[in-house]
């Protein structure tokens, strides 16, 4: 069992939503990215998704592309994200960690080189958001030897024919893109949002956590109505990027940056 599907199934047991948010590594830089990490766990969150910057990130709203900006402006790479979870895990071996970026900075380091220092430095999932199911054999191969699992996006555009492949080859949990487009979208349509979970349902046992278009507690406890956790991206790199701009990177407001993620999670767990 993978320390993702170990969390995830302990928070099922108790009737717990997952909360999953999303940073970019290096955002604005690695140090506060690191400190950031620490507080998002202090502040609820079950699982964390690192972004890896990468300088064409199609999927990506611009909130979250100005994120990836100002961490390539520190030279950050996919080595310094691989570090970066080896830092965090000095002083917690229990959060999970999802790298989610794209397949161009893996590709150039090499699967092989890739999944072992990713094993070797504690990373629990990788999720590259432009890798095809039908071309992800040996990546996912490699992965699976090492217990890290291979995480897919579903959109509310992915046939009925493409979701079963994608499910296939998927563990952990299924990331279900709540809407049409790029991140930092408005959320519109939660009815067409529980019918596609719904569908996806009938393919599989897999837990669906839902992304884009959360920004905060009433959106968070609409989508989990349906889903099993709530990601939050946009909304906490947004912060970040105001804070880092008020106060300047050496008196960074960490405990600030984070605090709707402990809004979040108290919302979450007054479902239960």
């Amino acid at each position: 069992m993978s320390q993702i599907t170990k969390v995830i199934s302990e928070a099922k047991a108790v009737k717990r939503k997952l909360l999953i948010p999303y940073i970019v590594a290096g955002d604005p830089n690695i140090d506060i990215s690191l400190l950031l990490m620490h507080q998002l766990v202090e502040d609820g969150a079950d699982i964390i998704e690192l972004g890896v910057p990468f300088s064409d990130p199609s999927s990506d709203g611009p909130v979250i592309q100005k994120g990836v900006e100002r961490a390539l402006k520190q030279s950050v790479s996919l080595l310094d994200v691989i570090g970066l979870v080896k830092q965090f895990r000095e002083k917690n071996n229990t959060t999970p960690v999802v790298l989610m970026g794209y397949l161009n900075p893996v590709e150039i380091m090499g699967y092989e080189r890739f999944v072992k220092r990713a094993s070797d430095a504690g990373v629990d999932g990788v999720l590259l958001v432009d890798m095809p199911p039908a071309e992800s054999a040996s990546l996912h191969s490699l992965l699976s030897a090492e217990g890290i699992d291979t995480i897919y996006l579903v959109a509310p555009t992915t046939t009925d024919e493409r979701a079963r492949s994608i499910v296939k080859v998927t563990s952990g949990y299924l990331y279900y893109v709540s809407l049409k487009g790029v991140t930092g979208a408005a959320l519109v349509d939660y009815a067409s949002v529980a019918e596609n979970i719904g569908n996806l349902r009938g393919m599989t046992d897999l837990p669906i956590m839902v992304g884009f278009g959360i920004k905060d507690g009433e959106s968070a406890v609409a989508m989990a109505e349906f889903a099993d956790g709530v990601i939050i991206g946009s909304a906490l790199v947004s912060e970040i990027a105001k804070l880092s701009e008020q106060e300047g990177n050496s008196e960074f407001p960490i405990s600030q940056t984070t605090a709707m993620i402990s809004v979040v999670r108290d919302a979450l767990d007054q479902m239960s």
